[in-house]
């Protein structure tokens, strides 16, 4: 047997096996649809089976023709009696009216019982759904001609009273019948509620017969009814004690007395429903521990100040999430605990969003700058009239975080102690000395978690608990979603990540209201740049470089404020600002940090950027930024980039310090450096052929080529560009004899601006003489045919680089 044919024989044989179960299934459906004729044809007269191997036509059944024809004939008989009834109405007298309604009623209703005993379920369910419209029907026609006078409300209550016990008892008699039942519980939802109405009462009333009904309700979720009565109920309870439960919350604010025990009963319901419903446990839990929050703070917060009300509700929730973990945990069961426990911690975190503005008030509060620096004035916190509960509820958050333990709990209590220092200066209207004192002491706080987050054992990620698998269907896919790999959380780490950005924040708030006063400025510096020095020492990882740059940071400002102090120029204090990334570079030799580094150097930017406007202490800058980069070049790991770095600072030191004594002719200085340079690499190139032109040519051949370029551009003679040209052109085509891409790169780089210089003026002499509209459309030409051959410009942009890659 050939068990790889031709592709070809291949497609021939499955399209043959499908053309062949294709035929099977289709004399299966025509066996099927003679079989379903045998069992509901009448007697004697079964349908003649199909030929056998030859497939027939899946037809509807006998059966099936007649229950469709049976319905449509009822529906139709149905609204032609509607029909009837409320058009010839008023022709009617009162026997008329009533023997039409009894007749129309009594059929619709007597009828499912006889199509039940025929088998006709579905017409059976169509006529019986008019059968009980039309009760409401004759409920209707009732009020209105035996009692107009009476109360809509208070009739509308007993009809419905009536016709839920009616609807009921009809449904008990016909079970094959599924709608009655629970069209019975919809419409017991009426009487208590729009009783109430009618009897006057006010929200509460109704809202507790709102209560009662629903509790109906839940005792028909604990009985074994069909399914479409326990969902109708379920829904029905559902929506009468959500309103019930927001009728207590807005009687809890406007009148607690009153909405309080209606909120206990919302809760006691809730807690009852949970043992009847038990895969919405947690949830009926939740909401009934919401209810008794707002029942048990109402009263309390009428009886106290208005700015205690929150810290109330926040007490109250905490005391009921306390309940997660009793005593005894046998007398509450784990879903109800868990359900507190979700309520407490969402009243508490409201409580907690609440009490935010004076956090970010006190963090972000200073850099509202009215006055200029060291101006001795203070910008008044925004929320100054924000009451001082806000640090009590935040205080209260950060003691049940940390009573709760854990990591996540520990890292709450970290957060919300940070975040009642950062709002103790605004919500005790703190003196000034007194809130920069607050800020540093959060500050240090903060990074001594950084350093020590809570001992060796947080160090390691904690394994992630298995949840059971529950039973039923739901099994596998349970299972299918937890097998996946979880990623642990190391709580060390994130307390160490949270405590170094918590005290970074803070440090910068304390440096911001600082600024308003110099001593406090250089004393808010000296505490900083000891604090993120010495979480520099002992800290590691991420932390510790943060904390190196920040160190780096405080000191540029100490030297930056020494200078404003002592009154130096612009240019003075960018000469002095040079000492930081000296020191950093030194320190670097001992205590290896990037971040120092780098941060070292972003300061000696910044001391170059304020020497520009006097070009002699520029020159100065960049010959200390040089001696500072070749002490750098020393170590083997910083060598290349350090060694270049101080070429480029020297070279543009020696380039100023020219420009500054007004020498106009560059070559006299740069040509006796570029002509050793070059015979050096020459000499290295032929020692190590390995040798980069860039690291034997590149030094000597910019030496001469920029500072030229640059006297190029200012020169309006035409012997300088004409002999930068040439040598530029001489270098170029050398650079391309001996493939050396230094050279290459340099002279044709050097070339181009020449030629640009010199037909600059040409250019824009014959762009001005040119129509306006002919720039545009020539540019819209060109990139066309870029566009039109892009590929092909592709392909060869590809090939120079790398023709010019292999050059060395």
């Amino acid at each position: 047997m050939d068990m790889n044919p031709p592709p070809v024989e291949e497609l021939r044989r499955v399209d043959a096996e499908l053309a062949r179960l294709d035929a099977r299934r289709a004399e299966l459906l025509a066996r099927r649809a003679w079989l379903l004729g045998v069992l509901y044809a009448p007697a004697g007269r079964a349908a003649a089976p199909p030929f056998p191997g030859v497939a027939a036509p899946a037809e509807t059944s006998p059966r099936g023709a007649q229950n469709v024809l049976l319905t449509l004939g009822g529906i139709l008989l149905a609204v032609a009696a509607l029909a009837f009834t409320l058009v010839s109405w008023g022709s009617m007298g009162i026997a008329g009216r009533s023997a039409v309604l009894l007749a129309v009623t009594s059929a619709a209703l007597a009828a499912p019982a006889v199509l039940l005993r025929r088998g006709l379920g579905s017409t059976a369910e169509a006529v019986g759904a008019l059968g009980l419209v039309l009760t409401v029907l004759d409920a209707y026609a009732l009020h209105r001609v035996a009692l107009p006078g009476t109360d809509g409300l208070g009739y509308t209550a007993a009809a419905a009273a009536v016709l839920a016990g009616v609807w009921g008892g009809y449904g008990g008699l016909l079970r094959g019948l599924r709608l009655p039942l629970p069209a019975a519980v919809v419409a017991a939802q009426l009487p208590l509620p729009l009783g109430a109405l009618a009897a006057g009462g006010g929200p509460a009333v109704v809202a507790w017969a709102a209560v009662l009904t629903a509790a109906a309700d839940v005792l028909v979720l604990g009985r074994p009814p069909r399914s479409e009565v326990r969902v109708t109920a379920g829904v029905s309870a559902g929506v009468l004690a959500a309103w019930a439960l927001l009728t207590g919350a807005g009687l809890s604010l406007t009148d607690p007395w009153t909405g309080a025990p209606l909120l206990l009963g919302c809760a006691a319901l809730c807690l009852y429903a949970a043992g009847a419903a038990r895969p919405a446990a947690s949830t009926l839990a939740t909401v009934a521990g919401l209810a008794l929050v707002a029942a048990v703070a109402g009263p309390a917060r009428a009886a106290l100040p208005a700015e205690w009300a929150v810290p109330v509700y926040v007490v109250c929730g905490l005391a009921l999430a306390a309940l997660w973990r009793p005593v005894r945990a046998g007398w509450i069961p784990e879903a109800v605990r868990g359900g507190f426990g979700l309520a407490g911690g969402v009243v508490a975190g409201l409580g907690v969003l609440w009490a935010l503005p004076p956090v970010l008030a006190g963090l972000l509060g200073p850099a509202d700058r009215s006055a200029g620096l060291w101006s001795g004035t203070h910008a008044a916190p925004v929320p100054a009239d924000y009451p001082a509960t806000a640090a009590l509820v935040l205080l209260l958050g950060a003691v049940a975080a940390a009573t709760a333990g854990g990591p996540w709990g520990r890292w709450g209590a970290v957060v919300l102690g940070w975040s009642l220092l950062m709002a103790l200066p605004v919500a005790l209207e703190l003196p000034y000395a007194a809130g920069i004192a607050v800020r540093l002491v959060a500050t240090a706080a903060a990074l001594g978690l950084a350093v020590r987050p809570g001992g060796p054992a947080h160090d390691r990620p904690e394994p992630a608990p298995v949840p059971e698998r529950p039973e039923g269907a739901w099994g596998a896919s349970w299972t299918a979603v937890t097998a996946a790999p979880v990623v642990p959380v190391a709580p060390g780490a994130l307390l160490a990540w949270t405590g170094s950005a918590a005290g970074t924040a803070s440090a910068v708030s304390a440096l911001l209201l600082a600024l308003d006063v110099r001593a406090a400025t250089f004393g808010v510096l000296g505490v900083l740049l000891a604090l993120f020095t010495a979480v520099a020492v002992l800290g590691g990882g991420a932390v510790r470089e943060t904390a190196a740059g920040a160190a780096v940071l405080a000191a540029a400002g100490l030297v930056g404020a020494g200078a404003a102090t002592a009154g130096l120029s612009g240019a003075a204090a960018g000469l002095a600002l040079l000492i930081v990334p000296a020191a950093t570079a030194a320190l670097a030799v001992r205590v290896r940090s990037v971040a120092a580094e780098v941060t070292g150097a972003a300061v000696g930017a910044l001391a170059l950027a304020l020497t520009v406007p006097r070009p002699a202490a520029l020159a100065l800058a960049l010959a200390l930024g040089g001696v500072i980069a070749a002490a750098t070049a020393l170590r083997a790991e910083r060598r290349r980039a350090a060694s270049w770095t101080a070429g480029a600072l020297f070279l543009a030191a020696a380039w100023v310090r020219l420009a500054v004594w007004g020498v106009t002719v560059p070559e006299a200085y740069t040509l006796p450096v570029t002509v050793p340079a070059l015979v050096v690499g020459l000499l290295r190139r032929r020692r190590d052929p390995a040798a980069s032109s860039w690291a034997a040519y590149g030094p000597g051949l910019a030496a001469t080529l920029v500072p030229s370029l640059a006297a190029v551009w200012s020169d309006p003679h035409w012997t300088r560009p004409l002999l930068l040209g040439t040598g530029a052109l001489a270098v170029t085509l050398l650079g391309a004899r001996f493939r050396l891409q230094a050279p290459l790169v340099l002279g044709g780089a050097a070339l181009f601006l020449v030629a640009a210089h010199e037909l600059a003026p040409y250019v824009v002499q014959l762009v001005g003489a040119l129509p306006r509209w002919l720039p545009p459309a020539a540019a819209g030409l060109l990139l066309l045919a870029v566009g039109a051959t892009y590929e092909r410009r592709l392909r060869e942009a590809r090939a120079l680089r790398g023709r010019l890659a292999r050059m060395r």
